[in-house]
C-alpha cells in the first residue's frame, strides 16, 4: 500500500512526496481510512509508529476540501515540546495546501502570550494546545470553537498521568457536540477507557502492538550499585563511539547533578528540565537536533516530547518507574525503521521493576558483565525480592571483560 491509495488532495500528496513519504505505517494504514469516513477513533500505538501523520493527514485533506474556513481542528497535547513538534509536522505536510496551524502553550513570557493571542485573532485552521493554556484562552474568550469539526487528544495517557483529566472534561464543555473525536494513546489503562466513554461516540478501536520496543533496538542492561553508576556512564560515553545520546534519570535533581558531573568530565552534555526557561529548552532541543550537542539528559517528560532521528544510544540511568515508560524511553532510538542501542542501569533496589519490564515486553534483556576493575555489581535476583521493601546489599558479582561488555549496533 502507498499513500496514493488514500486519494488525498493533490496539494497534500505533493507535500508528502516532497518529504519522502511513500508507504504508510501500520497505524496510518488502519487509522486514515476510518478518519476519512468521519468516525470517532480510539487508537493505541506507541511512540515512533507514525501516529501524528495518522491523524493529521486525513484532517488536512478534509480541511482543504472545506468551503468555509474557521478554526477547524483542536489538538490537545500534554507538553509544549510535543505541541511544537506536532506543529512542525503540520507545517511540513501542509506546505503546499495553505492550511495554517499555531501551537499554544504556557511557560513563556508576556510577549509569547501576546503573540499567541494575535495569531489566534488572525485565524488558524488548526490549534495545537496544552490543557492549561487552552483553558486560560477559553476563559478569556480568545478562542472560539463553535465551528470546530475535529478534536484530537494526543498522548492521552500521559495527560491523565499529569493530572489533566478534569481540565480535558472542562475543555470538552466548550466544544460543539457534533464533531469528530480522535483519541491517541500509547497505553490503554482504565482511566483512558473512562475518558473515551465520556467523549467519544461509537469509536472504532485500533490497536498497534504497544507493549514491545521496536525490533531495531538492541536492548542491554548492567547490574550496578548506585555508587558506581557515574563511573560506568563515563566509560560508556567515552569508549562506546555513540554519536547522539539521550540519558534518562528519575528526577530533575538527578538530571542536574549528572549534568554537572559529566560536564566536569569534559563531555558535551546538556540538561533538559522544567527549571529552564522555555527559550533555553527550545535552544537545547534545536542544538541536539542539529547535532551541535551530542548528549542530552532529562526525565520522562523528554521521552515523549522529542522527535529526533538518528539517536544511536538511550541510557536509562535509573530503571523507569513504570514498564510502559521503558518502552517510551527506548523508543527514542531506532525510529523510522533504523537501529539503535538502549542500555539500562539496574541497581540492587530496582530489580523487581526491571523484571516487570521484561515480563511486559515478553523477553529477557541481556545483562552485560560489569567492567573489570570498576567495582562490584549486585546479583540479579528479582523474584526473591519483596515488592515494597527490598533486601539489603547481597553478595557482589565480580566484573567481566575489560572492554565493559557493551556493544553497539551499526
Amino acid at each position: 500500500m502507498t499513500f496514493q491509495d488514500f486519494h488525498f488532495d493533490t496539494k497534500l500528496q505533493e507535500g508528502l512526496e516532497s518529504m519522502g513519504y511513500a508507504k504508510p505505517t501500520p497505524i496510518q494504514e488502519q487509522a486514515i481510512p476510518v478518519i476519512l469516513q468521519n468516525k470517532d477513533v480510539i487508537a493505541c500505538a506507541q511512540t515512533g509508529t507514525g501516529k501524528t501523520a495518522a491523524y493529521i493527514l486525513p484532517v488536512l485533506h478534509k480541511i482543504i476540501n472545506t468551503d468555509h474556513r474557521h478554526l477547524n481542528t483542536l489538538i490537545i497535547a500534554p507538553t509544549r515540546e510535543l505541541a511544537q513538534q506536532i506543529d512542525q509536522q503540520i507545517e511540513g505536510f501542509a506546505y503546499f495546501t495553505g492550511v495554517s496551524s499555531i501551537p499554544v502553550y504556557g511557560g513563556g513570557d508576556g510577549a509569547t502570550w501576546d503573540q499567541q493571542r494575535k495569531a489566534l485573532d488572525h485565524g488558524a485552521d488548526i490549534v495545537i494546545a496544552t490543557p492549561g493554556r487552552l483553558i486560560a484562552l477559553l476563559a478569556g474568550g480568545t478562542v472560539k470553537l463553535e465551528h470546530l469539526k475535529h478534536l484530537i487528544l494526543d498522548e492521552a495517557d500521559r495527560m491523565l498521568d499529569m493530572g489533566f483529566y478534569e481540565d480535558i472534561v472542562r475543555i470538552i464543555n466548550y466544544l460543539p457536540k457534533e464533531r469528530q473525536t480522535l483519541l491517541f494513546s500509547a497505553t490503554m489503562p482504565p482511566n483512558i477507557r473512562k475518558l473515551a466513554n465520556k467523549i467519544l461516540n461509537q469509536p472504532v478501536e485500533i490497536n498497534i502492538s504497544i507493549a514491545k520496543p521496536a525490533e531495531g533496538i538492541l536492548q542491554q542492561a548492567y547490574l550496578v550499585y548506585d555508587v558506581n553508576k557515574v563511573t560506568l556512564i563515563k566509560k560508556l560515553l567515552t569508549s562506546g563511539n555513540f554519536t547522539t545520546v539521550i540519558i534518562f534519570a528519575s528526577t530533575k535533581e538527578s538530571v542536574k547533578k549528572l549534568d554537572q558531573t559529566l560536564l566536569k568530565a569534559g563531555l558535551p552534555v546538556k540538561a533538559f528540565h522544567s527549571d529552564l526557561e522555555q527559550t533555553e529548552r527550545e535552544d537545547i532541543l534545536r542544538a541536539f537536533k542539529s547535532k551541535q550537542i551530542s548528549i542530552i539528559i532529562g526525565t520522562d517528560v523528554l521521552s515523549r516530547g522529542i522527535d529526533v532521528e538518528g539517536i544511536s544510544l538511550v541510557v536509562n540511568f535509573d530503571v523507569p518507574p513504570d514498564p510502559e515508560d521503558y518502552v517510551h524511553r527506548v523508543g527514542r532510538t531506532a525510529r523510522a525503521a533504523t537501529t539503535g542501542t538502549a542500555i539500562t542501569f539496574i541497581n540492587d533496589k530496582d530489580q523487581r521493576k526491571f523484571y516487570s519490564i521484561e515480563n511486559m515486553i515478553g523477553s529477557t534483556i541481556p545483562k552485560l558483565p560489569f567492567p573489570e576493575g570498576e567495582g562490584e555489581a549486585p546479583l540479579y535476583e528479582p523474584e526473591s525480592r519483596p515488592k515494597k521493601s527490598f533486601d539489603k546489599k547481597r553478595s557482589p558479582q565480580k566484573g567481566g571483560n575489560r572492554s565493559g561488555g557493551f556493544k553497539r549496533r551499526n
